[in-house]
């Protein structure tokens, strides 16, 4: 009997071990199902987290920094003689960038000056001429008196028969040319008073003496315009043609100003995320350049039409292949924050609005 205890006892222990499996047989079936419906629910959980974290915000990384430009050329053409700025300058409104030659247009000034003198010299001749100072017409008038009085003689003696036909024809012909003459001096005198009038346009100064001077007006606006300035405060830029010896042609830029501290951001928002948007809304931008970097701003407007609508070849859709596409809107994003960084055109960025102004003054 000693011996069979050993047995008895060693099947009682795989009894238990048999026991013990089945016991945690459910068990792992209930932490099965329960991991495979935990699963589906943490997942429709994240899933609804982020929706609602999209919900009162549409965002875009079609952005892109914005500056105004301004394409500076010169007015006037000719040889740069001086350039005072060089590419990356920072530049204040009114400040020399570079000299034109002015030397044809000091000479333009000098021939101005001789044409006014020119002017002035023969107003003066025409002021002294005898047919404007009445000398002609009095001489005339002097002919004219002596005429008619050997005239009546003649004809006296004409009456009376002591006198020829040709004498007669001859003084009544003297009277008439006296007259002509008188006419003339008079007609002379009338020319004369208009070379010396002044029309309503410049009044008191000659016409003669007034294209003068406007000419001398002209030179010396092109002379100060061999200065070309700054128009506004800038950092240069395209100023590769901006070397002295070179032909400026009036009107073709030679350089580019761009306005740093009027930084915005154009964000091209799709047609459908501008249902909530609205003017005045805050703003988040991130720079691509700048990692970590977030300014704060605000929709100033938004755009008059699609960008498809102002491209050189706009959209034609009346065909029979056509696909509808979801167009982009430009949105212009006003910089409220001064940045710590340099604003740079052109810089890729990622601009999220906040049409719910709840979240908005997070």
């Amino acid at each position: 009997m000693a011996e069979a205890d050993p047995v008895i006892e060693t099947a009682t222990a795989e009894e238990v071990q048999v026991e013990q499996q089945e016991a945690a047989k459910p068990r792992r079936n209930w932490l099965r199902l329960i991991a495979m419906l935990s699963v589906p629910l943490v997942l429709m959980v994240a899933a609804g987290v982020y929706w609602l974290g999209l919900q009162g915000k549409v965002s875009t990384d079609n952005a892109y920094v914005q500056q105004d430009k301004v394409s500076v050329s010169s007015e006037v053409g000719g040889k740069i003689v001086e350039v005072l700025v060089e590419e990356g300058d920072m530049v204040e409104a009114g400040q020399l960038l570079f000299r034109i030659d002015p030397e044809p247009y000091q000479l333009q000034i000098a021939q101005a000056n001789a044409a006014i003198a020119g002017a002035q010299a023969n107003v003066i001749a025409l002021s002294n001429s005898s047919d404007l100072t009445g000398v002609d017409i009095s001489a005339a008038r002097e002919d004219i008196a002596f005429a008619q009085a050997r005239f009546n003689r003649v004809k006296a003696l004409w009456d009376r028969g002591f006198s020829t036909k040709a004498d007669y024809d001859a003084a009544e012909h003297a009277v008439a040319q006296a007259r002509e003459s008188l006419r003339q001096a008079e007609a002379r005198q009338t020319e004369a008073r208009a070379r010396l009038a002044t029309g309503s346009a410049v009044p008191g100064v000659n016409p003669q003496v007034a294209a003068a001077q406007a000419d001398k007006a002209t030179a010396e606006l092109a002379l100060r315009r061999t200065e070309v300035r700054a128009p506004v405060a800038g950092r240069v830029a395209q100023a590769d043609r901006l070397q002295p010896g070179q032909q400026v042609v009036p009107n073709l830029p030679v350089l580019t100003l761009v306005a740093e501290q009027d930084a915005y951001v154009e964000a091209n928002f799709k047609e459908t995320d501008l249902a909530e948007m609205r003017p005045g809304q805050r703003a988040r931008i991130e720079f691509d350049a700048y990692p970590g970097l977030e300014i704060m701003g605000h929709v100033q407007t938004i755009g008059a039409g699609t960008g498809s609508e102002f491209s050189v070849l706009p959209a034609q859709n009346a065909t029979g292949n056509w696909v509808k596409v979801t167009q982009r809107v430009p949105v212009k994003i006003a910089i409220d924050e001064k940045s710590p960084r340099r604003m740079i055109a052109g810089l890729s960025t990622e601009v999220t609005v906040y049409t719910d102004d709840a979240k908005g003054k997070h």
